[in-house]
């Protein structure tokens, strides 16, 4: 059974659209986030992943007013992600409701602390976030090309029991150009005990079934919920389907 967690962005408490995948460049969205995150959860969303947009681009979690709004006034477990960079800002989250943590440039940046929190939360509290260009890891903050392997990355941390691992290619993200198959197929025969989470790409019902075939964990779903590529409904059959 895959987990479908839609992706929802933040700046200054408000609803934001990542136009085209370029985390620099957004719009408000003329709705509220906890109207969004309720209607979710009227259609047997589960989860969700909250993008602090200001928190990424400040390296310092900025929006945990909004996650508190969510996880107290929804039974949504949230994954939050943005600004993700220090003991405090990790157990501040939690603190405030988050279910789990998504890291991604500490990773690449400060790999014994990120080793820590493995330890200190515990494997199924925090999740690598990977965005990758081809099979090069990149790092988000300033779209630098660190150089590393995806697969070199996730083994460093797999030894150290990595549980969850949020993969997105960044030539695919806000595209709805259909996700990258063959380098997830490829992490998962690698690492069979992943629970990887594919993001980008996805613009079909029929997509989020070819990701479950090749067993990942979960999908992330984003630009094609906002496009109404994908209904709620069709989501909530397909869940229906899986049960």
């Amino acid at each position: 059974m895959v987990d479908i967690i839609p992706s929802l962005a933040v700046i200054d408490g408000k609803y934001v659209r990542i136009k085209n995948g370029d985390y620099t460049k957004v719009e408000q969205l003329n709705k509220s986030l906890l109207d969004v995150a309720k209607s979710l959860e009227d259609h047997g969303i589960e989860r969700i992943h909250l993008i602090d947009l200001q928190g990424a681009q400040k390296h310092v979690v900025c929006n945990y007013d909004t996650l508190e709004l969510i996880a107290g006034h929804t039974s949504l477990k949230v994954d939050l992600g943005g600004g993700v960079n220090t003991d405090g800002d990790v157990h501040k989250a939690f603190e405030y409701g988050a279910d789990r943590v998504v890291v991604g440039n500490l990773s690449l940046t400060n790999e014994e602390l990120f080793s820590s929190w493995l330890i200190s939360y515990g494997r199924n509290r925090i999740i690598l976030s990977a965005n990758v260009e081809g099979e090069t890891v990149i790092h988000s903050g300033v779209n630098k090309v660190v150089g590393k392997n995806i697969m070199d990355h996730i083994e460093q941390y797999y030894d150290q029991s990595l549980q969850y691992v949020k993969c997105t290619d960044l030539y695919k993200d806000g595209t709805l150009d259909s996700p990258s198959i063959e380098l997830y197929k490829e992490i998962l025969q690698r690492f069979p005990k992943l629970k990887l989470q594919a993001s980008g790409g996805v613009r079909s019902i029929k997509d989020i079934e070819d990701l479950a075939a090749i067993g990942v964990d979960s999908v992330i779903v984003g630009r094609a919920l906002q496009d109404d590529l994908i209904s709620l409904s069709e989501l909530e059959q397909f869940m229906s389907r899986q049960a």
